[in-house]
């Protein structure tokens, strides 16, 4: 089972960047797909932003398109979450997941919380006006 890990969550101003960081480990195991998700109490999980680790194709969600960017770094098996121009309704539990059984689909990795089987703890961002 693979052990995913995400970090760079805080605390910004409104307009601010924080950038996030996600790697996934364990025997083996390689993702094709992994995702970014974000929670607030009482609302359903988003799944933000998804990334084809090996054709690099990203899908986003209309809520961050243009201002987040989510990337990876083959070298440090780590994908990131850059997101600029905060605004107060970001803040949330962030979340990383992968699955090494799901592929792309035309090219594009599902946002759907549904498709992924691992997941990490979360990092909080909270962003203040």
């Amino acid at each position: 089972q693979a052990q995913v890990v995400e970090s760079g969550g805080g605390s910004v101003q409104a307009g601010g960047s924080l950038r996030l960081s996600c790697a996934a480990s364990g025997s083996s195991y390689v993702s094709n797909c992994m995702g970014w998700f974000r929670e607030v109490p009482g609302k359903e999980r988003e799944g933000i932003a998804s990334i084809y680790l090996y054709g690099g194709n990203t899908n986003y969600a209309d809520s961050v398109k243009g201002r987040f960017t989510i990337s990876r770094d083959d070298a440090k098996e780590t994908v990131y979450l850059q997101m600029n121009d905060l605004r107060p309704e970001d803040s949330a539990m962030y979340y990383c997941a992968a699955d090494r059984d799901l592929g792309p689909w035309d090219g594009y990795c599902t946002r759907s919380k549904y498709m992924y089987k691992d997941w990490g703890q979360g990092t909080q961002v909270t962003v203040s006006s």
